[in-house]
């Protein structure tokens, strides 16, 4: 009950000493509002990179093939690169394996209507699209039927530039690859670009993969990507994938990138990004609970005859000390709670900006809140024990 009319009596006090109060409450507030802006804006970022990435699913194993300069020479006369037979046939590395999409990748010189286009060539298979979720917006995607077909598939970005230079739809013209002559068969939708596959959709030029290794000599299927079960060992069909490429070519040097290692691994650094930004908010929060220690202070030197005549009239110098640091608690209590939701706010804000999903995570504003408190707490310690520590009969003589 003593520390609930200790409360009482605080707010009182902080209420007739409107300015001081405002003031010192200021400081924590600014400070509040920056952690929790900061951890929750870091965590919101992080859930958008995240939620961007799941959309091409957790159950996705990326495989990749290199070979050095020294392998090659110990292997010559050997089968060096994966053929598209060997490459689907590690479906059959494991049962855990649903689908496969072998692809290449070239740097050619792309020309339309004379004009030259900046895009990367693919060389694709039909179930590429499905595994990486390419949507179409208009036409077809290459199939398997293709085979050597000189068909192409674009991105929404470089449809956007044939529009430009033609100022006509491109389904169903011509584009130059070299020197070869391609038929736009299909325009993508546009296409979240992702770190796990090597290649910006939006910016690529999709051809049958066949076909590909007739444009370029050094098309070679380097990279496959797998759609797996979701209880799948990925320990395992790598073990199994592994072993079959062993048996197919030599001198290999296999890599592998699981989604879920990914994700793993962006949540960790987003742990310490959130660490980071919340130590940095932090600062100003010290600044905030430095300026209610100098505001207590002030406080105590101007009511030191309040303090003389409490302890002449019996006030143990126990209640003198919890009764200003209860003035400081209430000021980062009432800080903290509208730097809590001023945080939440810019949070908001800054997420309807950059257009994300907004989240509310409730670890920053209760971090944040706890901190305030806590600062409260320590820079309110020292002015409420100098508070107690004063002899009554030299404050009772201060004018």
């Amino acid at each position: 009950m003593r520390i609930i009319e200790h409360a009482k009596e605080g707010l009182s006090n902080l209420y007739y000493s409107k300015l001081r109060s405002v003031l010192a409450l200021l400081g924590v507030l600014v400070g509040t509002a920056s952690v929790v802006a900061m951890v929750l804006g870091g965590e919101l970022a992080t859930n958008e990179a995240l939620r961007q990435f799941k959309t091409l699913g957790t159950d996705l194993l990326a495989v990749s093939v290199n070979f050095s300069s020294e392998e090659s020479e110990q292997t010559a006369g050997k089968n060096e690169n994966l053929t598209l037979s060997q490459s689907l046939d590690l479906a059959k590395a494991d049962k855990e394996i649903l689908q496969v999409a072998p692809y290449t990748q070239l740097f050619h010189p792309v020309l339309y209507n004379g004009n030259p286009v900046n895009g990367i060539i693919l060389g694709v298979t039909g179930s590429f699209a499905d595994i990486v979720q390419i949507k179409m917006q208009t036409g077809r995607f290459v199939s398997v039927f293709d085979k050597y077909e000189f068909y192409c598939v674009i991105g929404h970005e470089i449809y956007e530039a044939l529009k430009k230079i033609s100022l006509r739809d491109p389904l169903g013209q011509q584009l130059q690859i070299g020197k070869n002559i391609f038929v736009i068969v299909g325009v993508a939708e546009p296409w979240p670009e992702n770190s796990f596959v090597y290649a910006n959709i939006d910016n690529s030029i999709l051809v049958p993969i066949l076909t590909s290794t007739v444009v370029s000599k050094y098309a070679t299927i380097s990279n496959v990507i797998m759609r797996l079960t979701q209880q799948a060992d990925i320990a395992k069909v790598e073990a199994g994938v592994s072993g079959m490429i062993s048996d197919f070519i030599s001198g290999k040097q296999v890599t592998f990138r699981s989604a879920k290692e990914l994700i793993a691994k962006m949540k960790k650094q987003s742990n310490i990004l959130t660490v980071f930004l919340g130590l940095i908010g932090s600062v100003s929060l010290i600044v905030g609970g430095i300026g209610v220690m100098n505001i207590m202070l002030v406080s105590v030197v101007e009511r030191r005859r309040e303090i003389g005549i409490r302890l002449a009239v019996g006030a143990r110098r126990r209640d003198i000390g919890m009764l200003f640091l209860m003035e400081a608690v209430m000021l980062s209590l009432v800080g903290g709670t509208l730097g809590v939701f001023i945080g939440i706010l810019v949070a908001y804000v800054i997420a309807m900006i950059w257009h994300w999903q907004f989240t509310f995570f409730l670890l920053p504003p209760l971090a944040g809140f706890s901190v305030s408190v806590a600062v409260g707490i320590f820079f309110g310690f020292y002015p409420a024990y100098l508070a107690s520590r004063l002899d009554p009969i030299d404050a009772l003589r201060s004018d």
